[in-house]
């Protein structure tokens, strides 16, 4: 049903409840993981770049480490991308790019100071221009 699975991720609560629904599809189905992070490319000023692009990319590996920990626990490959752009277009570029057939991704994980400086939600904006089905994960109050 599934052989590639795209697994957007920010690290936070709305990322976790993601990571659990793509591994365990890909468990059942035998897919590849491809977790992916965006360092949002709005989120500095020009004289902040390097220091916030640094902390947002460590961010990122951490994020992305919880992705392959995840997937190794349930005997799923996972490969780790870390791109730059404005995230729902680096979403679906991602998606064309290493030929997913799905995308999983919270619906709410905004954390980090890009998510106050960008308006709308990553999630929707990927639902609504995305080709391939996306699979969103709630997490509860």
């Amino acid at each position: 049903m599934y052989d590639a699975i795209l697994c957007p991720t920010d690290g936070s609560a709305g990322s976790a409840a993601a990571i659990e629904q793509a591994c365990g599809l890909a468990a059942l189905t035998g897919a590849r993981i491809h977790a992916l992070f965006v360092v949002d490319e709005g989120i500095a000023g020009a004289d902040e770049w390097d220091m916030v692009v640094e902390r947002e990319e460590e961010r990122g590996e951490r994020a992305l480490d919880a992705v392959a920990e995840a997937a190794a626990e349930r005997g799923v490959e996972a490969e780790l991308h870390l791109r730059r752009g404005r995230p729902h277009e680096a979403i679906l570029d991602a998606a064309a790019d290493y030929g997913v057939d799905l995308i999983v991704m919270g619906t709410h994980g905004r954390t980090g100071i890009g998510r106050f400086v960008t308006a709308g939600s990553v999630a929707e904006r990927v639902v609504r221009h995305s080709d391939l089905p996306v699979l969103t994960a709630h997490i509860g109050k």
